[in-house]
C-alpha cells in the first residue's frame, strides 16, 4: 500500500488523478485537470475559461469544442468524483466480514482517496453550490447513495449488537463529513500519509459507534 500511496501523492502533485483516466479525448481530460487545478486554487466563480484553457496548454476557443460552459466542466468533475465515491464505498461494504470490518474498510478507503487526491476532492465536495439546478440534482442522487451505503452498514452493525447507534441517519452524515473534510486540510508531504490518516479515522469512527 505504501507504493500505491506514494504514486497517488505524486499523481496529485501533477494533477493526474486516475479518476479521469477514462476521459477521452486527451484534450478533454487535460481541460478537466486544468479546471480542477484552477477551481481548487481560485474557486469556481473567480476562475475564467481562459485560465482553465491556459493551464491545459490550449486556447479558450478550444475549450468550447469539448465543454459548452465552465459549469459543464465543474459538473463533469463532480460526476466523476461522486461516481468514484459511490464505487469506493460499495466495494468496501461488499468485502465480507462483520459490519465493524466493513465499516473500517469503508472509512479507510474513503479517507485515503480524499487525502491522496485532495485537490480533486476539494473541488468535488466544496464547489457543489456553483452547479446548475439540473446538474446539482444529479449529483445529489449520488450523494444520497453514499449515505445509503453507510446507513446500511451501520444498521447491520446495530442489529448484530456490534454498534450502539441511536440515530443512524445522523451518524452516517457525521462519518461522511469527517471523511470528506480531510480534503480541506490535507497537504502532500505532511506528517501522515493517506494510509495513516485512513487508519486513524477508521479508529475514530470505530470508537464513535462502538457498543
Amino acid at each position: 500500500m505504501e507504493g500505491a500511496t506514494a504514486e497517488a501523492d505524486s499523481a496529485e502533485g501533477s494533477f493526474t488523478d486516475e479518476s479521469f483516466a477514462d476521459v477521452t479525448p486527451d484534450a478533454a481530460r487535460r481541460l478537466l485537470l486544468g479546471a480542477v487545478e484552477a477551481f481548487a486554487e481560485r474557486g469556481f466563480h473567480a476562475t475564467t475559461t481562459r485560465d482553465i484553457a491556459g493551464r491545459a496548454g490550449m486556447s479558450p476557443a478550444a475549450l468550447y469544442i469539448h465543454y459548452r460552459t465552465k459549469e459543464e466542466l465543474l459538473f463533469q468533475i463532480s460526476r466523476v468524483g461522486h461516481e468514484r465515491s459511490v464505487r469506493i464505498l460499495t466495494e468496501a461494504a461488499a468485502t465480507g466480514g462483520t459490519p465493524a470490518e466493513r465499516l473500517d474498510a469503508a472509512v479507510r478507503t474513503f479517507v485515503r482517496w480524499h487525502a491522496a487526491y485532495h485537490t480533486t476532492a476539494r473541488v468535488v465536495q466544496y464547489e457543489l453550490a456553483a452547479l446548475g439546478e439540473e446538474h446539482y440534482g444529479e449529483i445529489v442522487v449520488m450523494r444520497r447513495r453514499t449515505e445509503e451505503i453507510l446507513r446500511t452498514v451501520l444498521s447491520e452493525g446495530v442489529a448484530a449488537g456490534e454498534f450502539a447507534v441511536e440515530d443512524i441517519n445522523g451518524t452516517a452524515l457525521a462519518v461522511l463529513s469527517l471523511c470528506i473534510d480531510v480534503a480541506r486540510w490535507y497537504r502532500t508531504g505532511g506528517p501522515r500519509t493517506p494510509d495513516e490518516i485512513g487508519a486513524l479515522y477508521a479508529g475514530l469512527v470505530r470508537r464513535m459507534v462502538s457498543a
